[in-house]
């Protein structure tokens, strides 16, 4: 041990009043001043230097380092590059915050690159939430594309569309999909997609850099057909055909697998990357499991962001 002088073992005392009143009493600098009889500049100097020398611990216990073991276990039962889990909220298990927040730092962290990046996005609440925690960073060097058409059969734009809301923040070129996520007739679709500029835009898509997609169940409540795309009839045809969950509105079974399907014959969207790389879903859900299961074995995702109940649900 340091042998110290009685001054500098005061002044240690000092700093460790400091720590606690402010770590653990929560005391704002101003009244640590007023307790300790000192200015606040050296109130401040005193906070510092419990931290400096060591007197302040930080431990992450439960619920984050549960997390972390979470997202170590899924990695390494399912594959995948990287799994960012946050903590649940029980009384808002469906509130997106911690999971957007957690998103947007991988989103913020391509976007801050000096590089120039093509950065895809689908559509969805994830995306949406994930792009509201996004600061505006001057990104006009990188391009962002849909990877997911962006209207409806009745030409309505898609109330969850984040490629414009994240364009307007970072002043990035950006490419919309301007057609419908599921098209009547497979031959109409291999017209539009080959037609500028619907074949620069799923070019773009196809180079992608790092995408970014939410993870959809199959139930009855499926958004492909709550919000129009499909009707109850395809929907019971898919789930027929084994199908448990979508990504970028491609259909695929309990492996992962996209199904040869008449519906997924009239998608538009970009291509599903098999195996992914830098393809980060964001989803979460008792609902969702069995899809995000799904999406991991078929190596749809390569990294996955959710939260805690539903990393439990997916190693049980």
């Amino acid at each position: 041990m340091v042998k110290r002088t009685r001054k500098e073992a005061a002044r240690l005392d000092e700093a460790a009043r400091a720590g606690w009143l402010y770590y653990c009493a929560r005391n704002t600098q101003d009244e640590i001043a007023h307790k300790l009889g000192v200015s606040r500049p050296t109130a401040q100097r005193l906070v510092s230097a419990a931290v400096s020398e060591g007197l302040v611990k930080v431990r992450l216990d439960h619920p984050i380092a549960h997390c972390m073991e979470l997202g170590k276990a899924i990695c390494e039962k399912y594959g995948l590059a990287n799994c960012d889990v946050v903590p649940t909220d029980p009384s808002a298990p469906e509130a997106m915050f911690g999971m957007a927040q957690a998103a947007a730092t991988y989103l913020e962290r391509a976007l801050q690159s000096q590089e120039p990046k093509i950065i895809a996005l689908g559509t969805g609440r994830a995306m949406r939430a994930m792009v509201d925690e996004v600061g505006r960073i001057d990104g006009r060097h990188h391009k962002i594309v849909s990877l997911v058409g962006t209207i409806a059969h009745d030409g309505a734009a898609s109330f969850y569309d984040a490629v414009i809301d994240l364009a307007d923040r970072t002043r990035a070129p950006h490419y919309p999909l301007p057609i419908p996520v599921i098209i009547e007739d497979p031959k109409m679709r291999e017209r539009m997609q080959t037609q500028p500029p619907m074949d620069n835009i799923l070019q773009l898509a196809r180079e992608a850099d790092i995408r970014f997609i939410g993870v959809g169940q199959l139930g009855d409540d499926a958004p492909l057909h709550i919000d129009g795309f499909i009707t109850k009839t395809e929907l019971a045809s898919l789930r027929d055909a084994g199908a448990i969950g979508e990504v970028i509105s491609w259909s695929f079974d309990q492996d992962g697998n996209i199904l040869d399907h008449p519906v997924n014959h009239c998608v538009t969207s970009a291509p599903a990357v098999q195996p992914a790389t830098n393809t980060i879903a964001v989803a979460k859900g008792a609902k969702k499991v069995a899809a995000i299961r799904g999406a991991m074995r078929g190596k749809l995702i390569s990294t996955l962001i959710t939260d805690e109940a539903t990393a439990e649900a997916l190693l049980r």
